[in-house]
């Protein structure tokens, strides 16, 4: 199964402090679509990857952030600036319905 299955793509504009130093606020990522991401091996190449994130109990906002390891199906999330970034050491683990798109560059 591939990771990417060709859904569309969006420009997404950084906004705010929390995946610094790696990405600034008002830079521009462009990410693809994902879709269902129940496969243990597709799940298994999310880690290390940036994620773009709509929380259930937050729709319409979305989040960058990055895979850091999986417990199952279950993903965990931090921002690259730790003081700055709202993610799964606040929330928990998020669930793979949660996880809309990966950042594919600059």
């Amino acid at each position: 199964m591939s990771l990417l299955l060709k859904l569309p793509t969006r420009l997404v504009t950084v906004r705010g402090d929390s995946m610094l130093p790696t990405y600034q606020s008002g830079k521009k990522l462009i990410f693809q679509g994902v879709g269902n991401l129940q496969d243990g091996a597709t799940l298994a190449k999310l880690v290390g990857r940036v994620v773009l994130i709509e929380r259930e109990s937050y729709p319409g906002i979305y989040f960058i952030k990055r895979v850091v390891r999986l417990d199952g199906r279950q993903i965990w999330v931090e921002g690259d600036n730790r003081q700055e970034s709202t993610d799964s050491r606040q929330w928990g683990y998020i669930q793979t319905q949660e996880i809309i798109a990966i950042a594919l560059r600059r």
